[in-house]
């Protein structure tokens, strides 16, 4: 016996890519459980699949920077008392470092991360708290299918008393920019390049210290290099990164913020012009600003 649901809950996270450096993603998970009927003839009763094994999936895999651990590009992975320190080297030369709690990132045995790298790591992950009528899981882990145009971002919300403020995690978004009630697909366009892989940070958040002592550790110009730093909740995180993967907004970077800031930064090019910005967190979620 077969028992489906699909969207069962998306996962919002950030993985470390040797070329395309961090990469906000945003996947929808189905899932099915083949098994056997219990004493109640279910294989599992509806409420535990949305309960329990979504939990599952959001404790373990969602809001975090995934790591694939058998990459060369993975330099240093070093655990200290309550932190734990990631330094990753892209193709280009760029470096990254992260310093987070340990609950921020999730390993994964292979040097890519991708759907089917992933895959298995979160079924045998499922596979551990199933009952014994459940015999088998088969996932799907599949992105938003989105014609217009769209943009991978990372970012961390200090504020947050959840998982947002994890330093490094993220979205695949689209964006919907409206001039005068018409869709405009050169601006969409346009701000789906500006933050094509991008890390948007805070400038209340930059921590020049943080770059400079990094980069003096790998002979790197700080000149180069955001830091970024703050304490919240969970801990304390910090992030080195090059400048040109990333990009500074002048408050927070919570959806709504992100929706203001473009639409004050169009503003800027057509001040007469009836404008209304729809910037989304992943998928079927999101903040709309209006001038």
């Amino acid at each position: 016996m077969h028992l489906f649901v699909n969207d069962l809950t998306v996962i919002d996270f950030s993985y470390l890519d040797d070329v395309r450096g961090i990469v906000g993603e945003s996947w929808i998970v189905d899932i099915v459980l083949v098994g056997h009927l219990n004493e109640q003839n279910m294989v599992l009763d509806f409420g535990l699949v949305k309960s329990q094994i979504k939990r599952i999936i959001d404790d373990e895999f969602d809001h975090k920077l995934h790591i694939p651990e058998e990459s060369s590009a993975l330099l240093a992975n070093v655990h200290g008392v309550d932190n734990q320190d990631i330094t990753f080297k892209l193709n280009g030369g760029e470096h990254l470092f992260v310093s987070a709690p340990p609950s921020a990132y999730c390993f994964a045995p292979t040097d890519h991360i991708s759907i089917s790298t992933l895959l298995p790591v979160i079924k045998s992950t499922l596979m551990l708290d199933m009952p014994n009528n459940v015999k088998d899981i088969v996932l799907t882990l599949r992105p938003e299918k989105i014609s217009t145009p769209y943009y991978h971002y990372s970012h961390g919300l200090k504020h947050h008393e959840g998982n947002c403020q994890r330093i490094v995690h993220g979205h695949r978004s689209k964006i919907d920019i409206f001039v005068d009630g018409e869709v405009n697909d050169d601006l969409q366009a346009s701000w789906a390049k500006r933050w094509k892989d991008i890390y948007i940070g805070s400038e209340s958040d930059l921590a020049p210290a943080v770059a400079e002592s990094f980069c003096a550790n790998y002979q790197l110009n700080a000149d180069d290099y955001y830091g970024f730093a703050y304490s919240a909740s969970q801990g304390d995180f910090s992030l080195a990164v090059a400048k040109s993967m990333c990009d500074l907004m002048d408050r927070d970077t919570t959806v709504e913020c992100i929706a203001e800031f473009i639409l004050e930064q169009i503003q800027l090019e057509l001040p007469d012009s009836k404008l209304e910005v729809r910037a989304y967190e992943g998928v079927s979620k999101g903040a709309i600003s209006y001038a």
